[in-house]
């Protein structure tokens, strides 16, 4: 599994490094953003936030127009608001400085679980296709009916995860580990605010229906 570390302080790089290539990862270090979006996509991306050049939310940004890679924040901001735009932004989970080391594989593992392996060169899974909507998880777009829809990564991110089963039913806490992190603890209010916009966007609530105490699913408008 081949990992991007994103972090100015060598203090902090140098063994994690060591560590990670020691656990069988092969490592490429950055220590700039703008080195870290000029690299080649990776398996998983360890992003600090304190970067030199560009803030780490910016470069978060840019990979997840670009990418579904899993992103990983490493960061010093304990506070829960720097977490939440972290996860809006795209990020699949944050740790917290200083973090163990175990901790650190552990989390990488399990994210890229969640993403399931990566897709190189043709080896492309197809586009899921539910009526006239169009999902292409590899450019990160939609379509409806030909026209693109515009969706935040998150909405993009849950709106796929539907798709992979057109009519089943996925239960919110499942869609909240899924796409907002595992594990996920508190409200799930923030689904109900993503699920609204998204219907709004499509132009009909009947795309994503509310399957009452259970969850959601994703099924062709009438």
């Amino acid at each position: 599994m081949r990992v991007l570390l994103v972090e100015d302080d060598d203090a902090i790089a140098e063994p994690l490094v060591k560590v990670l290539e020691r656990e069988g990862f092969q490592v490429e270090w950055a220590s700039t953003g703008g080195a870290a979006m000029e690299a080649d996509e990776p398996d998983v991306v360890l992003l600090d936030l304190g970067l030199p050049d560009v803030d780490g939310y910016e470069v978060c940004r840019r990979i997840r127009a670009k990418s579904e890679v899993p992103v990983i924040f490493l960061t010093a901001r304990s506070d829960e608001i720097d977490r939440v735009v972290g996860l809006e932004l795209g990020a699949d989970d944050n740790v917290v400085k200083p973090f163990g080391f175990r901790e650190l594989i552990a989390r990488i593992r399990a994210v890229t679980r969640r993403r399931g392996p990566r897709r190189d060169g043709a080896k492309v899974v197809a586009s899921p296709k539910i009526g006239s909507l169009e999902i292409d998880r590899r450019t990160r777009r939609v379509t409806l009916a030909g026209t693109d829809v515009e969706l935040t990564p998150k909405e993009f991110d849950l709106l796929a995860l539907l798709a992979q089963d057109p009519g089943a039913v996925f239960e919110r806490q499942n869609i909240m580990e899924r796409v907002w992190g595992h594990p996920w603890y508190g409200p799930t209010k923030t689904l109900d605010v993503h699920v609204a916009s998204i219907r709004k966007k499509l132009g009909d609530p009947g795309w994503i229906e509310t399957v009452r105490g259970v969850g959601f699913r994703l099924q062709p408008a009438s």
